[in-house]
């Protein structure tokens, strides 16, 4: 069961990068259930609820770079925490949880140690 879970952070990253790459975030909206929550916590930022919001958010503001994971810590059958590295060699962080093959929430801190907590 970890190794799955562990599986299924590394091709959610993998397709994230090809989004970063490609522009197109169809693909990777679609790996959310359609109740989804995202949130940023370091950014001023609301979170995003629903997969609807989602692709609107990557429409309007789509991310810039990719990420390298440093190491995925499977937490649970559900849940891996995960350390990565931005392009620009910034640490951030990312919690997933998982429901039915697909990321339920996600909680992604973009700048592990800059005044924020990580996981």
């Amino acid at each position: 069961m970890a190794e799955d879970l562990r599986q299924a952070v590394e091709a959610h990253t993998a397709l994230f990068n090809e989004c970063v790459r490609s522009g197109d975030w169809q693909a990777f909206v679609q790996t959310f259930t359609e109740d989804a929550r995202v949130t940023f916590t370091d950014l001023p930022v609301p979170p995003i609820v629903g997969r609807d919001a989602l692709a609107e958010a990557y429409r309007r503001r789509p991310p810039q770079q990719a990420m390298v994971l440093d190491g995925v810590r499977v937490e649970s059958s559900d849940t891996a925490h995960v350390q990565l590295r931005w392009d620009d060699g910034t640490p951030g962080a990312m919690v997933t949880r998982w429901r039915d093959g697909m990321v339920a929430v996600s909680e992604i801190t973009m700048s592990v140690g800059k005044g924020s907590s990580g996981s």
